[in-house]
């Protein structure tokens, strides 16, 4: 790996950057070993202390573009800061009679939505189909067809009330996301539901779904398959709908993957094969055949995956939050190439306060929180502290706020 000398000094009220990091390939170790599994994992580390809470994670990315933000989320999966409900799957089982023959397929559904924090404190993210196939495919996972989406509902714990959003142009930003995610948490809490339990929910998100409709000759613009947000089974609200591009997510999509690999009768096969089979596509799809059950790739991870690309800046400092803050606050940073850091905290005449962190680090996303005192430990006054982060000639500065 390649390594660079970091140096990292605090200053902080400038706008967010993009957050782009290097990612590696993973191994499926998590996959079930047959179908009589009771549960599955998606293939991520576990969840990190210092990781960002939902409610942060939203503010850290509300000023983001849509590109910088979906960059910030794939970096906030893939390091494994996804509550237990979006990492756990269970088995669902599909029998029909085919031409005679009984046919028995068991697949693997997420338990829940993907969102990103943890267990207590979450936010549910939509993602452009893009880039919810850009994580499927590093998860050996796929989207559900819509004959599946009805499956998940009819044989879910747990069935939501939807709760709809008055529509505005505000619909596809996070503060809108966060708003949705907490009505959702208030239905859960008033039927004291406990979110760590391995029990299937449903009824709060219409879907992003494969379909015949990504690639059909009646639309001349790439788009975004959706389908759901059930009131009762047999009684979506969203009926198979492609009129949007690829490019929009508003907060009532859902990512809710499902594992390739499915079990026919027993023996192990993957979700392409099923549906692309004339006679067994059925098991799968209300739509026969789906020669090409994903979405077309984009290049908005080409860098992450070539870090060498010119494109490629992967060494950000995000504004703290909060901000303004008392007595703490949460400073997030990403480093694209593993090596020495240091952060600290400066004054406004220059004299370092805190050194919050100094050692050698790997690439990735940081959390660090600062409690308003200084390296004696001894609380500070309020004013203003500065954030400098360099690296490899790169300077970025940010004001923090100390309000006592």
């Amino acid at each position: 790996m390649k390594s660079f000398k970091i140096s990292v000094v605090v200053f902080c009220l400038s706008a967010l950057l993009p957050v782009m990091v290097p990612v590696f390939a993973t191994q499926q170790k998590n996959m079930p070993v047959s179908a009589n599994d009771s549960i599955a994992y998606l293939n991520l580390p576990d969840r990190r202390d210092d990781a960002a809470e939902g409610s942060v994670f939203a503010a850290l990315i509300s000023d983001l573009n849509i590109d910088e933000r979906e960059r910030a989320v794939v970096d906030e999966i893939l390091s494994g800061n996804v509550p237990s409900f979006s990492r756990k799957l269970k088995p669902l089982k599909i029998s029909e009679s085919i031409d005679g023959k009984t046919y028995e397929l068991v697949f693997f559904t997420l338990c829940d939505y993907l969102a990103v924090g943890s267990d207590r404190d979450y936010l549910y993210i939509p993602l452009r189909p893009s880039t919810a196939q850009y994580l499927a495919d590093r998860l050996n996972a796929s989207m559900p067809t819509k004959k599946l989406v009805d499956v998940i509902y009819s044989n879910a714990d747990i069935r939501l009330h939807p709760q709809p959003i008055p529509p505005s142009e505000k619909m596809t930003t996070v503060p809108v996301f966060l708003q949705h995610t907490d009505s959702i948490k208030q239905q859960i809490e008033q039927i004291g539901f406990d979110r760590s339990a391995d029990l299937i929910i449903g009824g709060h998100k219409k879907d992003v779904i494969i379909s015949n409709k990504i690639y059909s000759s009646d639309r001349d613009f790439e788009r975004v398959v959706i389908y759901g947000w059930h009131l009762s089974e047999n009684n979506p609200i969203q009926p198979v709908y492609n009129g949007h591009s690829a490019d929009y997510a508003d907060y009532s999509h859902g990512i809710r993957f499902i594992f390739k690999t499915v079990y026919l009768n027993g023996d192990s096969t993957g979700v392409a094969n099923v549906l692309g089979d004339a006679k067994l596509a059925r098991l799968l799809s209300d739509e026969g055949v789906i020669s090409k059950p994903y979405y077309p790739e984009s290049d908005l991870f080409t860098s992450i995956e070539n870090p060498s690309g010119p494109s490629f800046s992967g060494f950000r400092l995000y504004q703290n939050y909060p901000n303004p803050f008392n007595p703490a606050t949460a400073i997030r940073y990403q480093l694209a190439f593993a090596g020495p850091v240091d952060l600290s905290i400066f004054n406004m005449l220059g004299q370092k306060v805190a050194t919050l962190v100094s050692a050698e680090q790997q690439a990735r996303a940081y959390t660090v929180r600062w409690n308003g005192t200084d390296d004696w430990n001894r609380p500070v006054s309020s004013g203003i502290y500065l954030c400098r982060l360099t690296a490899a000639n790169q300077t970025y500065t940010r004001k923090m706020i100390l309000l006592r």
